[in-house]
């Protein structure tokens, strides 16, 4: 047993090749339990699916490869060497124009920004300065600055007049059901009581209406022009601008193309641009990306994008494109297409008034069928359940005026519109006290 122990023994590799293993399978014809038996034995089906999987990736790969060769001979094929400054660029004095400068930006182009001479580079082409900014004492120049690239402002949406809420609040169900009430009360006072006593009803309420209109277009009015101010003041951002040579403060609104923005820690990012200088840079573009990693901005990334925030160090900023151009303003352009949607809260508290106008309305029309039904058993005890008039009529419209009263008064149309205000006048009054 000890010579057995002690001498060598001959122990074959692992893996062996399928024709071994396809051959020890075939000569175990008959085997109790077959799982069993071959379970630490390599499964040939799978080791087949394997390597047709391997293979398909390898093609897959390769093919890859091909198209990336051929898509860099086509990007080296269409180089920046081909840009040219067009005519009316030229004749305002600079060497890039403003479509230029947004691509570059917009599409990370490390390429174009070296073609150009880099950051240094494309101030030059901009007349500006990275040390001093803009010089502001050529006015002219200044004007044409604002021509060929824009001002750093977004296009808004021109402001509802008064009498589109005054539409929008005859859409009113509840005034459209009064409204009927109105017609009919007119026509049956008119024929049973003529034209001085038989319109007081109906008349009254078309005043009703009207008022319930005009109070209500009137509120919703104050409330988009108290939000346009908030939204104003809100937009008022001061930053520091280095200009003819010395650092000063400026409305985000007064920017061009050339500005050297100076940004710190918590600061909105006013304008695309590229990065000059500055240390540990992090900026935070969860408000244009969604992604919640912040980006490092550096020398070998200078790409800076209006709308998102410093998380952390300071920089200095060349601003490249401004206003409708930068990847902010295309954004609102976008979303403003869409038209104007409702709140969160707004839905939330539609909801609740919704819920409580049904019951409001399931109350309207018990009430109705009651009264109603009262009407027809004291004519039917009365032996007149056959004989109808006018009077009969108008009180069949009273009760209908009372369940109508009664939807008015429960359905909380107000809600919203209170909530609203009050979260408009805290604001305000926050803003006030600063």
């Amino acid at each position: 047993m000890e010579r057995l122990v002690s001498g060598d023994f001959d122990v074959k590799a692992k893996h062996s090749s399928e024709e071994a293993l396809q051959k020890w399978r075939k000569l175990c014809g008959v085997v109790k339990n077959p799982k069993r038996r071959f379970r630490f034995t390599a499964n040939l089906s799978k080791r087949y699916e394997a390597a047709a999987m391997r293979k398909t990736n390898q093609e897959k790969l390769r093919i890859a490869v091909l198209v990336s060769k051929a898509a860099f001979q086509f990007i080296q094929g269409v180089s920046p060497s081909d840009y040219n400054v067009p005519a009316e660029v030229k004749a305002a004095g600079f060497d890039i124009c403003a479509d230029e400068l947004g691509s570059i930006v917009e599409g990370h182009d490390v390429k174009k920004i070296k073609f150009h001479g880099g950051v240094t580079g494309v101030s030059e082409k901009l007349c500006t300065s990275i040390v001093d900014g803009l010089t502001t004492t050529d006015s002219d120049l200044l004007n044409r600055r604002q021509e060929i690239y824009g001002i750093n402002k977004f296009a808004e949406s021109q402001p509802r007049s008064f009498w589109i809420f005054v539409w929008e609040a005859l859409q009113d169900m509840t005034l459209m059901i009064l409204g009927v009430c109105a017609f009919v009360s007119l026509i049956v006072g008119i024929a049973t009581e003529g034209w001085l006593e038989g319109t007081h009803d109906g008349l009254g309420i078309v005043a009703s209406i009207l008022l319930v209109v005009f109070v209500t277009a009137i509120s919703d009015y104050r409330q988009s022009l108290q939000f346009r101010d908030l939204d104003t003041e809100k937009k008022k951002i001061i930053i520091q601008v280095t200009r003819n040579g010395f650092r000063q403060k400026l409305s985000i609104y007064d920017l061009l193309p050339g500005d050297i923005v100076h940004l710190a820690i918590g600061d909105q990012v006013p304008a695309d641009g590229l990065f000059v200088s500055g240390f540990s840079v992090l900026i935070d573009e969860s408000s244009l990306t969604g992604e919640s990693e912040p980006v490092m901005v550096n020398s070998e990334n200078p790409f800076m994008l209006s709308g998102t925030k410093v998380q952390d160090g300071s920089c200095k900023m060349m601003v490249a494109t401004v206003g409708m151009r930068t990847q902010w303003g295309k954004l609102m352009a976008t979303l403003s297409e869409g038209g104007d949607d409702e709140t969160p809260l707004q839905v939330k508290l539609n909801g609740v008034a919704t819920i409580i106008g049904k019951i409001g309305l399931f109350f309207a029309v018990v009430t109705f069928a009651v009264l109603v039904q009262g009407l027809f058993s004291h004519k039917w005890q009365a032996g007149t359940y056959f004989r109808w008039s006018g009077d009969d009529a108008l009180e069949i419209l009273e009760y209908f005026a009372i369940a109508v009263t009664i939807v008015v008064v429960a359905v909380p149309e107000g809600l919203p519109l209170a909530v609203t205000l009050s979260l408009a006048f805290a604001m305000k009054k926050m803003m006030n006290d600063k």
